[in-house]
């Protein structure tokens, strides 16, 4: 299989890299920067792929569509939530101009997306199915599965991942929480009652590999999971693992003073998502349970 990967530098991208060498896959990466090997191509969020270029986007099996702003941090200014939006539409959006032009287009298109889809949701269970929230988030994602389903009006079979939490010592939310968790100072955010949708980085990449397979997934994905939990949970969970205490809580009022908006969303939110497009098809996840999850995300020297 011939695959081009943007945002391959990612945390997910880095992983679905190794996978694609152990499968034998032909890759291209498609890189802002200085090309420094024979397999990059050179891409940019506002122009896409140059049209001299065109040409060596040719005769893809699959492109898969990652690269977006990191939306951690501290406050969102408004130059960052400009950041954010535009790095995922606009981008998206001329990723899609670019398959248009193809005369050999993908059998495939994967594009990144988020649970941030569906707000902040308390317990309520989100499907595929649900609507979506009325956050910056929720607004962003819309906007962002708009631009990637033209390729489907292209004829380009098109499957939205809308990942949750991804588990990894190397990146992301988990990365983050380790290091006060290491020094005994981890503890419930907020009320500890909002729940987190997770899903291991291990089955990220399986789920994409699943989505490159079967021809029958298109459209949105939930990448979590089947068993959410609450912050409480996870705090307790992660403790345990890391044979550390986890009795320091972060009120609310001190994620919206440090953090504003942007806390609000990453830590405050509850949003319970189910998986249920990928149970119906017959994915197997590797890591259905938090610690055991947790435990190899911390532990392996692969995660």
């Amino acid at each position: 299989m011939k695959v081009l990967i943007t945002g391959a530098s990612g945390l997910i991208g880095t992983q679905l890299q190794k996978s694609f060498v152990e499968k034998g896959y032909e890759m291209r990466l498609a890189t802002r920067g200085e090309l420094r090997h024979p397999n990059q191509i050179h891409w940019n969020t506002e122009t896409g792929f140059a049209k001299k270029d065109l040409e060596r986007v040719e005769n893809f099996d699959a492109i898969i569509h990652l690269a977006g702003e990191n939306v951690s941090g501290l406050r969102w200014t408004d130059d960052k939530k400009k950041s954010i939006r535009d790095s995922r539409v606009n981008g998206t959006h001329n990723v899609v101009e670019n398959i248009a032009k193809l005369k050999n287009k993908p059998r495939v298109f994967i594009s990144g997306s988020a649970i941030g889809f569906y707000g902040d949701r308390n317990d309520d269970v989100m499907t595929e199915s649900s609507k979506p929230g009325d956050t910056f988030l929720s607004d962003v994602c819309k906007a962002w599965e708009t631009e990637s389903m033209r390729a489907e009006n292209l004829g380009v079979r098109t499957v939205l991942l809308r990942t949750g939490i991804v588990l990894s010592k190397d990146g992301g939310a988990l990365a983050a929480m380790l290091t006060p968790f290491k020094f005994g100072v981890g503890g419930v955010v907020g009320s500890g009652k909002q729940w987190m949708s997770w899903i291991s980085l291990e089955d990220v990449v399986g789920i994409v590999n699943f989505a490159l397979e079967n021809d029958n997934l298109r459209g949105p994905v939930n990448v979590v999971s089947p068993n959410p939990v609450t912050n409480e949970e996870f705090t307790k969970t992660l403790g345990e693992v890391l044979y550390r205490p986890s009795f320091l809580p972060l009120p609310e009022f001190a994620v919206n003073l440090v953090f504003g908006e942007m806390g609000d969303a990453l830590l405050i939110d509850s949003t319970r998502v189910a998986p249920k497009r990928l149970e119906e098809a017959g994915f197997e996840f590797r890591f259905p349970h938090l610690k055991m999850a947790l435990e190899y995300a911390i532990n392996s020297k692969n995660s």
